[in-house]
């Protein structure tokens, strides 16, 4: 995507999402994998899957992912001048293979990875597969006064067969639609939460395809979904929250939350809705 920022802001307000934003050249993506197979070896792809969460307090280069100029170029169009990082994560669906799905397979029971493994009778049956069901992420955020704004940041090529990024275009004007449990097994959101089927238009759903070393970003309130991967490649990427200084937490008791990872990476914090909590120093 070749735009100015005030198309990008245009498109992005119309539309709640873009797609195709070039970020990391190529030794700039080199060393991020790099790094990040680091990591892998380290912990294991059982737990690089899911559970990297808020890894730029520890990592040097995961805060220069999320301090990234073309990053927070483009953040800074739609949010304004004045931004908090609110959060970040790993998300990996690694590849599946067809003829040895049963042994290959990561089980994410109530979706959670690695909370429960398969009993003798779950094994017989056919494995569940990761995907992330039609959902909008401010239900799980506990803000308000400000929108949220995702990043995905590709790593790896992100296409249909290995699970991208689907956005209902427009969706975000919408309000908060009702959640509810999911009705089907393997769904990686952490608390197992989709919209119901009948209220998503995927008549009009897009995919988001990305090469590595692109993002995508969306609106809170866009609704969106991503399907297993089904190819022999990996799909890696960097999840990143940002808000304007404005927003400030709300009491969810579904979903309480603490923000002890939150922190200014753009302008000025006149309101210091997040000053109690413990920042790290990007």
């Amino acid at each position: 995507m070749s735009v100015s920022t005030e198309q990008m802001s245009s498109l992005y307000e119309q539309q709640g999402y873009l797609s195709g934003v070039s970020v990391l050249d190529p030794p700039e993506l080199r060393q991020a994998r790099e790094a990040f197979a680091q990591l892998e070896r380290q912990f294991g792809t059982e737990y690089t899957g899911y559970s990297l969460h808020n890894v730029h307090m520890q990592y040097d280069w995961v805060r220069g992912l999320i301090k990234h100029p073309r990053v927070l170029e483009v953040v800074r169009a739609v949010l304004g001048p004045d931004i908090l990082l609110l959060d970040s994560r790993f998300i990996c669906k690694y590849p599946v293979s067809r003829g040895n799905r049963k042994d290959d397979v990561i089980a994410y029971e109530n979706g959670l990875a690695g909370e429960e493994t398969a009993g003798p009778e779950k094994q017989k049956e056919e494995p569940v597969l990761p995907y992330v069901a039609w959902h909008q992420d401010m239900r799980y955020w506990g803000l308000d006064g400000g929108p949220v704004l995702s990043v995905w940041l590709a790593l790896d090529d992100s296409q249909e067969d290995n699970g991208a990024l689907q956005v209902i275009p427009g969706s975000h004007c919408s309000g908060m639609l009702p959640h509810r449990q999911s009705q089907r097994s393997g769904n990686m959101l952490s608390v197992n939460q989709e919209i119901p089927e009948e209220l998503v238009q995927t008549y009009k759903a897009l995919l988001c395809p990305l090469q590595a070393g692109q993002m995508s970003v969306h609106d809170g309130l866009l609704v969106h979904a991503s399907d297993p991967n089904m190819s022999d490649r990996r799909r890696c990427g960097l999840v990143i929250r940002y808000v304007p200084t404005c927003a400030y937490p709300i009491q969810d008791p579904d979903r309480p939350r603490r923000f002890h990872a939150t922190v200014l990476v753009s302008g000025t914090d006149q309101y210091g809705h997040f000053s109690n909590n413990e920042k790290p120093q990007l």
